[in-house]
């Protein structure tokens, strides 16, 4: 949610843009800085997506696991 809110330039102080972007920031602090580009755009989108899609990788094969039981 945060690449989307930051892609169409949300109102940063906006309380709840200031939560998602903290949500994002601890969920993805592991990955920070992995990719550093010269374009801000791409260099939030490519930092943020990578955490998204290892942590859908890693529910789908939860859930696949549990669906097994």
């Amino acid at each position: 949610m945060w690449i989307l809110l930051y892609m169409l330039d949300a109102n940063q102080a906006n309380v709840f843009v200031d939560f998602v972007h903290g949500v994002a920031d601890w969920l993805a602090g592991w990955s920070q800085d992995i990719f550093t580009m010269d374009t801000e755009s791409v260099r939030v989108f490519l930092n943020y997506a990578l955490p998204a899609v290892i942590y859908l990788a890693i529910g789908h094969g939860a859930a696949a696991w549990i669906r097994r039981l």
